[in-house]
Parts: C-alpha cells; structure tokens; sequence
C-alpha cells in the first residue's frame, strides 16, 4: 500500500462515508483503513481505536445537526420556527443516516464535548421557541420534548418503524401540528385572561 499523510479528519470521514452509505453497523477500522488505502494500524496514531471513531461520530453528527437546526431558524418564528426546525431535523437525518445513527452509540454523560453538542441542539430548539410567550421552564421542557418528538419520528423513519401506509409526511406534519399544540398550552395566561 502506499503511504498517505492523514489526520483525525479524514478518518472520520471516511468512517461517516461508509457510515451514510451503508450503515452505521458496517464501520470498522479495516473498511475505515481500506476506504482510505491504509493498513488498519495507520489509524491509531489519529484514532484511539473503533469506540473513539465511534464517539468521533457521533459528534459529527450532532455537528451537523446543531447547524442545519439552526440554519432553519434564521429569519422565522413562532409556529413556522418550530415546522422549519422539526423539517431539518428530519432532512438531516435522511441525508446523514449513518452519522445519526452514530449519535445513539455513545453516551453523552461525563463526556463535556457531546454534552455541550447536545446542550447547543436543544438551545436552538429553545430559541425556536421565542415566538411563544414561555417562561424559562417551561421553554426547557417544550424545547426537551420537540427533540425528544424529532428524534423519536426520525429514529423509527429511519428504521422502517412506520409500517402503516399513510404518508409519512403527513404523519410527520400531523406530529408538528400536535407539538404546536402542546407548546401554546404551556403559554403564559395574561392577567387579563385570567378568570
């Protein structure tokens, strides 16, 4: 083989390549190593073996869905914000199956940098939420439950969880309308709505 100049980066990208074409369950350091025409021990002086690649991922993964979530926020708000970030959420996972994928293999407590990758994915749903008249709390918990409602709908997506032959994008409108729902019943009442 012929030696190549690498570094973490490129590593993982090939891992998340492989990972989106093929799935998250085919990533090995020998298709890792052969994707990038090394031999598999070329990849330990950028990895700290298949766990860590795996951890790579999936904040690659989150990476790129903190910024598509935030890119779909820009310039709407109120009920459009909340559509255009579920939407993104959506599309991100369809496009990057396998990065998603890889967001569900490791733990993110006690790892600081998954952590804020996390924290900062739930603060622009938080932002999302602006348009509503919430109270700090409640915005945490309307912000908590659309991630937990995207990733769940995406997840199963993904999976073939949906056997039903009803338009997922239907479905997934419907999901957004309820949603919608929720977070206006956790609106602030008005003094002047009050009984």
């Amino acid at each position: 083989m012929v030696r190549r100049a690498l570094d973490p980066v490129q590593v993982v990208d090939a891992a998340a390549r492989i990972a989106d074409r093929e799935g998250i369950e085919t990533v090995t350091l020998t298709r890792v190593a052969a994707e990038l025409g090394v031999r598999q021990p070329a990849l330990y002086r950028h990895v700290d073996g298949y766990d860590d690649l795996v951890r790579r991922l999936g904040l690659r993964g989150r990476e790129i869905l903190g910024t598509a979530l935030a890119e779909a926020a820009i310039g709407v708000s109120g009920e459009e914000a909340v559509r255009a970030v579920g939407r993104a959420w959506r599309a991100m996972v369809a496009d990057h199956p396998g990065l998603y994928a890889a967001t569900d293999r490791c733990p993110c407590v006690g790892d600081d940098e998954l952590e804020a990758a996390v924290e900062r994915i739930v603060a622009v749903i938080a932002l999302s939420l602006a348009g509503f008249d919430l109270d700090d709390t409640a915005r945490v918990h309307a912000a908590r439950s659309l991630r937990s409602a995207f990733h769940g709908f995406a997840h199963l997506e993904a999976g073939d969880g949906h056997p039903s032959p009803e338009n997922l994008d239907d479905s997934f409108d419907e999901l957004l309308t309820l949603l919608i729902a929720g977070v206006r019943n956790l609106e602030r009442v008005p003094s002047s709505r009050q009984p």
